[in-house]
């Protein structure tokens, strides 16, 4: 079921995820902000958790990707 994610190579999914967890670097980047609003309990517009979730997806992607490499053996 997930076989597409074997066809990703590590540097590109990498690249990514760091991409996705900084940006935008300025103010506060997207992941660290929304993670204090859900500590804080103010996490609760459906646009901030799309947008918690869209900013996490590429670094869930390669703890997926690295599970299923490593798990293999």
């Amino acid at each position: 079921m997930l076989e597409w994610l074997d066809n990703i190579p590590y540097p590109l999914l990498i690249v990514v995820a760091l991409f996705f967890l900084a940006a935008p670097v300025r103010p506060m980047p997207h992941v660290v902000e929304k993670l204090i609003m859900l500590k804080n309990g103010t996490l609760t517009r459906p646009i901030d958790i799309f947008d918690l979730v869209f900013h996490l997806l590429p670094t869930l992607l390669l703890a997926l990707k690295a599970y299923r490499t490593f798990s293999s053996r």
